[in-house]
């Protein structure tokens, strides 16, 4: 991630009950057709609410900043009448009932029947006060409620935020939120004139701080906020739900009642998926920002909305040959300049390309098109934002109150509280709310080294060492395993892959083991030092031999993904052609040789939008890509170079089977140094599947290059970045090169062939022959 982000605005005794309690929903058959009404109030213009400023003193002006108490009931405002507790059914969904909890001043009858987890509409007892604007209500059960405070409640999107459903045959949404020092909270939005005091949520007597009821007559599609007047400071505020499925374009900032229902159409793709998890296969990732990957000129320059990347990208994802997509944060987000990573909706799509159910439709077609969806997830930091997470109930709820673990010198933001249940119960619930309800099939997170280190971009004085001294924060550590257990409990082929920037031990190794748990880890040094070394004229490469084939050393200590990522493009960076040295005939060689090493390396890969277009100028968030260069040759010949290094790695299994081993790599010649030459072995399990790599990293011709062959026979050329189709000279090995009985660079055969300049070239041997 990059680091400029700103923002302008006692232990579960039954694991299989808590395992139940939280996957229930999870992998389930998903609902049908969402109601029209979340996008249209989404896009409709703003109305006019009337409201003052939540207070004209700042919080961060209020005095010291207060750690946020022990969750505890409101203040009593005079001795309350006996409430008493009821099961009470619910509306029959899909011939299943569910049993919820009302209070009501008299007994009543209801019969107990088997509960689905998500939530649906609540049908109250007769007795209930129909004159009231908030009706007693609750979603929840006494285990959600001793699950949450445990930190073990995985699924709070279905409890927690608002839900349309009927109460005793009359409609209305059911609101929840979780503000434990709030004297009050009320809900306002376009159903009363966006009143702050007239719904007063009731506050449940557990100790959990939830507010909860019922009001009714509010539908699907319409805005809301919360009120929240806190027990500290006078504080009063309006807040966005944290949990609300969709909101409003920016700048403006109400949550928006609504009901995720969507006809799924990729069940193919989640069995194929589920039938190759724990297999070697192939990771091609292409990292995109749907906001500028192609815009609107004709239409003042306007993103494309999801339906109308539904319609384009995955058929040229396709086409190119990567297997996945990465999506840059697609939760909704303030300020479009942090790209997606300063979030303050994490369980709402960003309405400004669409509504849920639009991206809902982007992801389905992708499957269809065979392409997974990889999805960048923030749990390191959230912004200031008043509307959003911060100082949320007049106390550091979410974050730390201590700047110096709290708060982000970076980026300007906050970080989260991982040592609080209920927020490791928060983030790992919108974790998983992202593979339930949207089938994402992974998930990268970002900012990984920031979590590990309390002492990560400070100086000294500026942190808090650990209870043992140290610079590891603990907390943080621990809630990084329970996440990545969560997701592979629930979804076992599902991805995690961490942005992780330090040699910290063991990020991709198993959480029995004392590792983190992540399925992959970004190989960071390998993108710095080769991008490093790339930047170098050739003439002087010789004299960093070791700084291109360091990665080796170090290749099978993690799982690693080859990252060309964002951040090597931006701030001043410029473009990766940009980066390349020499006349511009070199500069494209160059930059053909770099992505065909890249996917001869071990690990698998991932490149940044605009990459395979060979841009000059680094990307600009407001902007498309530059689609035109296509026009020109050396252009073209980097994407169809692009999109034959894909289907090579695809076909090949001695490219992918042991990408993350040391058995499917061996050295051929690592120290022609004088020539910048090295050589290499891809393996798989037979010997014919074996590929071998040569890079020639100067723009010399070698007629005559003599190098060691494992196998005898002939061996053929299946690739050469230097092929006159990308753009190169068209120097080539066209006949099969046959070895000989001549043992070189230590093993038992040789050969003499062709090495183009500035190239890469793949060899395998004839028709599987091996002698």
């Amino acid at each position: 991630m990059a680091k400029r982000k700103e923002s302008n605005t006692p232990e579960t005794t039954d694991q299989n009950k808590v395992t139940e309690a939280n996957t229930g929903a999870i992998g389930g058959t998903q609902e049908n057709s969402l109601a029209p009404e979340e996008a249209a109030a989404a896009a409709k213009p703003a109305a006019r609410r009337g409201r003052k400023k939540a207070t004209e003193i700042p919080a961060a002006e209020m005095g010291a900043p207060l750690t946020a108490p022990e969750a505890a009931p409101a203040k009593k405002r005079g001795r309350p009448k006996k409430v008493d507790e009821v099961p009470v059914q619910v509306a029959a969904k899909e011939g299943v009932q569910e049993v919820v909890k009302a209070k009501t001043r008299t007994r009543a009858k209801a019969t107990a029947t088997k509960a689905p987890a998500a939530a649906t509409s609540v049908t109250a007892p007769a007795e209930q006060q129909p004159d009231q604007p908030v009706w007693y209500a609750s979603l929840f059960t006494d285990f959600d409620i001793y699950l949450f405070k445990e930190g073990k409640h995985y699924s709070l999107y279905q409890k927690l935020g608002s839900h349309p459903m009927e109460m005793h045959g009359r409609p209305g949404t059911y609101f929840a939120v979780w503000a434990p020092n709030a004297e009050e909270v009320s809900v306002m939005g376009e159903f009363n004139g966006w009143n702050r005091g007239s719904h007063q949520l009731h506050i449940r007597q557990d100790g959990s701080g939830i507010w909860e009821g019922f009001v009714p007559d509010v539908r699907t599609g319409m805005m809301y906020k919360y009120h929240i007047k806190s027990k500290y400071h006078l504080y009063h505020v309006e807040k966005s739900d944290p949990f609300a499925f969709c909101r409003e374009v920016p700048p403006q900032t109400a949550s928006i009642v609504s009901e995720l229902k969507y006809e799924w159409q990729d069940q193919a793709w989640l069995e194929e998926r589920k039938n190759k998890a724990g297999q070697p296969q192939p990771y091609s990732v292409y990292e995109l920002h749907l906001g500028s990957w192609r815009r609107k000129p004709e239409d003042n320059n306007r993103p494309l909305t999801y339906r109308e990347l539904a319609e384009e990208l995955p058929a040229y994802v396709k086409d190119m040959g990567y297997t996945h997509v990465e999506l840059m944060p697609v939760m909704h987000h303030p300020f479009s300049g942090s790209w997606g990573y300063q979030i303050t909706g994490y369980f709402a799509a960003h309405s400004l390309l669409g509504s849920p159910t639009d991206l809902m439709h982007l992801i389905d077609v992708l499957h269809q098109h065979g392409i997974g969806v990889i999805m960048d997830w923030v749990p390191s930091h959230f912004p200031s934002d008043e509307h959003g997470l911060a100082y949320f109930d007049g106390t550091h709820l979410f974050e730390h109150a201590d700047p110096r673990k709290g708060f982000h010198p970076d980026w300007n933001s906050y970080i989260f509280n991982y040592g609080r249940n209920e927020v490791r119960s928060f983030l790992i619930s919108n974790a998983l709310f992202w593979l339930d309800k949207y089938h994402v099939d992974g998930l990268r997170v970002d900012a990984v080294a920031s979590m590990l280190y309390l002492d990560y971009s400070r100086k000294e004085g500026e942190w808090i060492p650990n209870e043992h001294g140290g610079r590891e924060n603990l907390e943080a550590i621990s809630f990084l395993k329970e996440f990545n257990q969560a997701v592979h409990n629930t979804f076992p082929e599902v991805l995690t892959i961490a942005e992780e920037s330090t040699a910290w031990p063991a990020v991709t190794g198993p959480v029995e083991n004392g590792g983190l748990g992540f399925n992959m880890k970004w190989m960071m040094g390998w993108m710095h030092d080769t991008l490093h070394y790339f930047s170098k004229d050739p003439i002087y490469r010789r004299y960093h031999q070791g700084e291109i084939t360091f990665s080796l050393v170090y290749a099978f200590s993690e799982r690693f993904m080859l990252p060309l990522s964002h951040d090597e493009v931006v701030h001043g960076k410029g473009s990766l052609l940009g980066k390349m040295p020499g006349d511009e005939w070199q500069r494209f060689a160059n930059l053909r040789a770099l992505y065909a090493y890249m996917y001869a390396h071990p690990g698998s890969k991932l490149m940044f939008m605009g990459g395979e277009l060979a841009q000059g100028s680094e990307w600009n968030h407001d902007s498309s890509l530059d689609w035109h260069l296509l026009q020109y040759p050396n252009h073209q010949g980097i994407q169809q170079l692009l999109r034959e290094l894909n289907a090579i790695y695809k076909a090949e299994p001695g490219m992918y089977r042991h990408s993350f081993s040391p058995e499917g790599f061996e050295w051929v010649d690592l120290n022609d140094a004088h020539n910048s030459v090295m050589s290499f072995l891809r393996k798989a399990d037979k010997p014919e599947e074996e590929i071998l790599v040569i890079c020639n990293f100067t723009p010399a011709l070698h007629e005559h290059y003599r190098i060691g062959a494992p196998h005898a026979g002939q061996w053929v050329q299946i690739f050469n970045s230097d092929d006159r189709r990308y753009g190169g000279s068209d120097v080539h090995n066209l006949e099969p090169v046959q070895t000989v009985a001549e043992p070189f660079h230590g093993q038992a055969h040789s050969m003499t062939l062709k090495l183009p300049p500035l190239s890469v070239v793949y060899f395998r041997l004839a028709n599987g022959q091996q002698q």
